[in-house]
């Protein structure tokens, strides 16, 4: 299919600082968190939260004005923004998409295998007559899903802000006109909850590189003059509610023996799953042969199981499984992520009530 032409504007090619970036974002009310120099990872954790257990969203650095725990930090306040980016100014930018009420398409062109087509469109069979040679990425399967509502492509639409990254992929950002609505973050290759193959989605729970930052492996580009994102269209928003991506407001209590009460993870859940999460840190110390898919796989099992019996939340315990993942393996952040979202949908799918948790 036909791609967007790489167009960029004036004020892509000054190459702004990315404090200016993250300032004009936070001024746009949209919470901003550093990411490691040349990486589209957050920056580092101190070394306490690296040592210590705790919920990533109740970390007291924050308070402490430090960045740790990626987007659980993000913020809007201008003096914070000054004093992270005077300390790294190399720190590339990142929003955190849930607070700014961003969902934001990441359509991904990786070299990968195809799977069967009943996998492309989750919850759409594609008749054996569609002719689906040269299908190849994510473009490929959202024209495929906007052609079959007979929709315009997003990756062609003009009228919102999009953004070319290093890999050849595309983020398309849209606002959510219905903050009362709330849209998980999820990844094209989930079994679970997923929009298409190859397309992720980046909303609550999940943060988005912002544009003109620069990595090792390029910089994400502005397509067009476009810099504001229009609504979503209601015909992807019904299209996220089918694909289970709607969280619900008010939790839904999983099955549990009879009298047993959720118990705060930072009691004896942590205490189960601190240990597998930092088996998976331990693999730094080596780049191979340490059983680093096996331990990633076994944490992120747990702590879906937990999540589904209603001991933790799923979406914290995604981002410290991903940084975990990231500080053992930090140039497999995708493959990492697809273990990570695999083992998570096939624990919750069957709920953990370990003993001692009663």
């Amino acid at each position: 299919m036909q791609r967007p032409a790489d167009t960029a504007s004036p004020d892509v090619a000054k190459q702004p600082r990315p404090a200016d970036v993250a300032r004009w974002l936070a001024g746009r009310q949209w919470p901003v968190h550093p990411l490691a120099p040349g990486r589209k990872t957050p920056a580092a954790n101190c070394e306490q939260c690296r040592a210590r257990s705790h919920e990533p969203s109740d970390c007291p650095c924050h308070r402490q004005g430090k960045w740790c725990h990626g987007f659980h930090s993000a913020t809007t306040d201008l003096a914070r923004i000054e004093d992270w980016w005077s300390r790294e100014p190399r720190a590339g930018v990142a929003v955190s998409c849930g607070p700014a009420h961003l969902v934001v398409l990441d359509v991904d062109a990786h070299a990968a295998q195809v799977p069967d087509r009943d996998r492309l469109l989750p919850g759409i069979q594609i008749p054996e007559q569609v002719d689906l040679s040269g299908l190849a990425s994510g473009f490929d399967t959202l024209a495929l899903l906007a052609a079959y509502r007979k929709e315009a492509d997003p990756a062609e639409d003009e009228k919102t802000l999009r953004v070319r990254t290093p890999s050849g992929g595309l983020h398309i950002w849209y606002v959510n006109s219905e903050p009362a609505v709330r849209y998980r973050s999820s990844t094209g290759s989930s079994p679970r909850t997923a929009l298409a193959w190859q397309v992720d989605v980046r909303a609550h729970g999940g943060y988005i590189v912002a544009p003109t930052t620069r990595t090792s492996a390029g910089a994400y580009t502005p397509l067009g003059a476009v810099r504001d994102p229009a609504p979503l269209p209601a015909w992807l928003s019904a299209e996220l509610r089918r694909t289970g991506h709607v969280i619900q407001t008010t939790p839904v209590p999983g099955p549990r023996p009879a009298g047993r009460a959720r118990l705060p993870r930072t009691g004896a859940v942590q205490a189960l799953l601190q240990p597998l999460i930092e088996t998976v840190r331990e693999c730094a110390a080596s780049a191979e042969g340490t059983g680093f898919t096996e331990k990633l796989n076994r944490a992120a099992y747990t702590a879906g199981g937990l999540a589904g019996a209603g001991y933790l939340n799923q979406a914290e315990a995604r981002q410290e499984l991903t940084e975990a993942a990231h500080y053992a393996r930090p140039h497999q952040t995708r493959r990492s992520e697809t273990i990570i979202d695999a083992a998570l949908s096939a624990g919750a799918s069957r709920p953990f009530h370990p003993k001692g948790l009663a």
